[in-house]
């Protein structure tokens, strides 16, 4: 990059020597970048816009404007709002454009602000949470088809399927605590983007969803998870 403007949010940063920080960018442009900033990082979850340059992994970030005024989360605002940061942080490849789940980060940063005026407020979140991991996978080369098994064959609904990241949904002889109903499985295929998804997907989406994630993450568990368990039990 050579003086390059880059337009995006702040999703982590640490101290580097004495007045300078390594900021993690997701941007616009090139979905997430990493770089050096001398000067004091931007709040989170606030649109920015700086300049970038350098050839190496690291960029040097100058020029930083702040777009909007700043957004305040709490709750369980606030822990989804570190979710979603780190999960950005933890699995989107340095400099890989990701413009569809830009436009739904910045999309649910802007839901996340309305959650207490929600009639059922954990529905909501669970929805837009959902929207978000939907895009964020899909960008990452991890779409579900969820009208074949793993054999190739069409999914069918007194079937019932466990699932494996890799090999999609493979056909189980018998129901149990892990197993998925096919019937559950083609609801799925009737979803169309940009639609809420409807109480059979959200349940069937959650499970998958959080088993995907994990698999992808390896051994290091999300941070953000079990800050909000801890807060939940307290």
């Amino acid at each position: 990059m050579r003086n390059e403007i880059l337009h995006g949010y702040l999703i982590h940063h640490r101290k580097y020597r004495e007045r300078s920080h390594i900021v993690h960018l997701f941007t616009q442009e090139h979905g997430r970048v990493d770089g050096i900033l001398r000067q004091t990082p931007p709040p989170q979850y606030q649109p920015i816009c700086l300049q970038a340059s350098g050839k190496s992994d690291l960029k040097n970030f100058t020029k930083l404007e702040i777009v909007n005024q700043p957004i305040f989360f709490f709750g369980d605002a606030f822990f989804s709002g570190f979710y979603l940061n780190e999960i950005l942080l933890r699995l989107c490849p340095p400099e890989v454009e990701m413009p569809e789940t830009y436009l739904q980060y910045a999309e649910t940063l802007a839901q996340l602000q309305h959650i207490t005026k929600q009639t059922h407020p954990n529905h909501f979140l669970k929805q837009i949470l959902r929207q978000f991991e939907h895009e964020l996978l899909q960008e990452l080369g991890y779409p579900l088809d969820f009208s074949m098994d793993s054999n190739q064959q069409n999914i069918t609904a007194n079937q019932h399927y466990l699932f494996q990241l890799n090999d999609g949904f493979i056909p189980s002889a018998q129901d149990s605590r892990l197993a998925i109903s096919g019937q559950q499985i083609l609801s799925m295929c009737e979803y169309e983007k940009g639609r809420d998804f409807d109480s059979e997907q959200l349940q069937l989406l959650s499970k998958l969803y959080r088993q995907m994630i994990t698999s992808l993450l390896g051994d290091r568990p999300l941070k953000s998870r079990q800050l909000w368990i801890q807060n939940s039990q307290t």
